[in-house]
């Protein structure tokens, strides 16, 4: 997991198409089928949060870790 500097989104991981996301609130998810290249998208954006919003969480399936 790499720490991130946004408002939403303390760390992310990626490994193999899998995304896994701790958010401030607490929450763990794990993302599935997640291309490298959105994976570099997201580590490179602006807002990290954003970019989730937009690019990840509505088009891929995930399940809550804790």
């Amino acid at each position: 997991m790499t720490s991130v500097v946004s408002s939403d989104i303390a760390s992310v991981g990626y490994e193999a198409g899998s995304l896994c996301i701790q958010f401030r609130s607490g929450g763990k998810y794990m993302y599935y089928g997640v291309p490298a290249s959105v994976y570099q998208g997201l580590m490179s954006a602006d807002s990290h949060g954003k970019y989730f919003h937009a690019h990840v969480k509505p088009f891929y399936a995930y399940t809550r870790l804790i």
